[in-house]
């Protein structure tokens, strides 16, 4: 009988040397995405620019990544990180840089939205590692010592929170005691350096459409036709037939032909707007109690008890079917954020921050588990940054009706739109329940 909890997983992940230096390369690149929102709205409100526009540059940088990076993602999936991450980056740090001495030289303000537009470029640092450790581990180039996917994307979890709880106070500190700007400068210079290193792992990048090689399916009926011909060995003219559907499948995005994808965009695009007028609303807070740093310390501490219950979830053994753990999760988070409406106090603000970030963190690693479970691989970066891109587009709606709200009646105020916000969460996934056990292969983590 197996143990319910063991610790003993993660010593294939760390076995694994070679993902020492994707990982850290992904590390710093994450340092910078985390950092983006608040490190922003933060360098704007400290040079004298308004909550509003704070939250509107904020808001388009997000919207720009929303509406460019899944297209960064579906070609890096076509040609190859080490092809497309290099101008991809180029154009990030360009439009980081204009802002940046706009801020720094008191430009016009229109400056500020020109330069936050080409800083949606930015790779996703969260899906880029994924890819590689699921390549590594479907093709069998880690061999029978290979960790399981389940696995890793809980360790993938607990370094994306790592990011989350460091950078957002890291931008914050440097801001407040340095220079406004010195917050977004330091988290480029990180991207920048990840973005090299990135591009120099070559042995464990991605071979594109490597899936097509290794029995991984197309979507829906197409996937079970063509896992289920590699089944016959005998009819390889079909293989060619599917290698034609899937040079057609590669022509149109992931978000159009997976449901699966489509609620898990929403999904965490209610995530992101209800965190993005939770940050918002943080700062505001700590400023109206006249202590600045109030937000760094709720930041940290809630991504430190995130980050605990990560990896404490990543050695459960869990054998409810993948579909159950998604709406169980989704349910959990989405009534624990919810009660941002009772927030009026710090006290309170720091309670439900640490409630709430003990499901932040599962929740994430069960999206990304479910993402994997309903793609092929080969469009998994594409997949996951469809799904973070849900995400990047709810905080460019946040930021903005969070400032909004607290410039006409403060912080609590707009805590009250982010807990009914949070509330939908479960909404959604019991209306797609149905949907999400047809579409998602539950043994596929096992």
């Amino acid at each position: 009988m197996s143990k319910a909890i063991d610790p003993s997983v993660y010593r294939a992940i760390l076995r694994v040397k070679s993902a020492y230096v994707f990982d850290g390369a992904a590390l710093l690149m994450r340092f910078y995405t985390y950092m983006m929102n608040i490190g922003t709205i933060t360098m704007l409100t400290l040079s004298g620019y308004s909550f509003l526009s704070a939250g509107l540059v904020s808001s388009l940088i997000a919207l720009s990544t929303f509406l460019i990076s899944p297209r960064i993602s579906k070609l890096i999936d076509e040609r190859g990180q080490h092809v497309i991450i290099p101008w991809a980056a180029l154009v990030t740090v360009g439009g980081l840089t204009v802002m940046l001495l706009c801020v720094a030289l008191r430009g016009p303000e229109w400056l500020l939205f020109v330069a936050a537009v080409p800083m949606g470029f930015a790779p996703n640092p969260q899906a880029l590692p994924r890819a590689r450790w699921t390549y590594l581990i479907r093709t069998g180039k880690l061999g029978d010592a290979a960790p399981d996917l389940r696995t890793m994307f809980s360790y993938e979890g607990v370094l994306d929170d790592a990011a989350f709880m460091f950078s957002p106070a890291i931008s914050i500190a440097l801001a407040t005691t340095i220079t406004p700007i010195a917050g977004l400068l330091a988290g480029g210079i990180g991207f920048l350096v990840g973005s090299v290193v990135m591009i120099c792992a070559r042995s464990t990048e991605p071979i594109p459409g490597w899936g097509s090689t290794t029995g991984e399916g197309l979507e829906g009926d197409e996937g079970e036709t063509f896992l289920g011909e590699i089944a016959d060995d005998g009819v390889s003219q079909n293989r060619s037939s599917n290698d034609a559907v899937a040079t057609a499948q590669r022509q149109k995005s992931i978000f159009r032909t997976s449901t699966v994808v489509r609620i898990l965009f929403v999904l965490t695009f209610l995530l992101g707007a209800f965190f993005g007028i939770f940050d918002t609303s943080t700062v505001a807070l700590a400023e109206e109690i006249g202590d600045p740093t109030f937000a760094s310390v709720v930041l940290m501490a809630s991504s430190f008890a995130s980050m605990i219950m990560g990896f404490i979830f990543g050695m459960l053994r869990l054998n409810a079917p993948q579909y159950k753990q998604l709406i169980a999760i989704a349910v959990m988070i989405g009534l624990m954020y919810g009660c941002m409406i009772f927030i009026e106090t710090p006290e309170m603000l720091f309670i439900v921050s640490i409630v709430g970030a003990l499901f932040y963190a599962p929740y994430l690693i069960v999206l990304n588990a479910s993402c994997e479970c309903a793609v092929p691989g080969k469009r998994l970066t594409e997949a996951i940054t469809w799904m973070n891109a849900g995400g990047t587009c709810g905080l460019a709606l946040g930021p903005t009706l969070g400032g909004f709200l607290i410039d006409l009646s403060g912080a609590t105020f707009a805590f009250d739109l982010g807990g009914i916000i949070a509330l939908a969460i479960p909404v959604v996934v019991l209306v797609f329940a149905k949907t999400l056990k047809r579409d998602i292969r539950n043994n596929h983590l096992a």
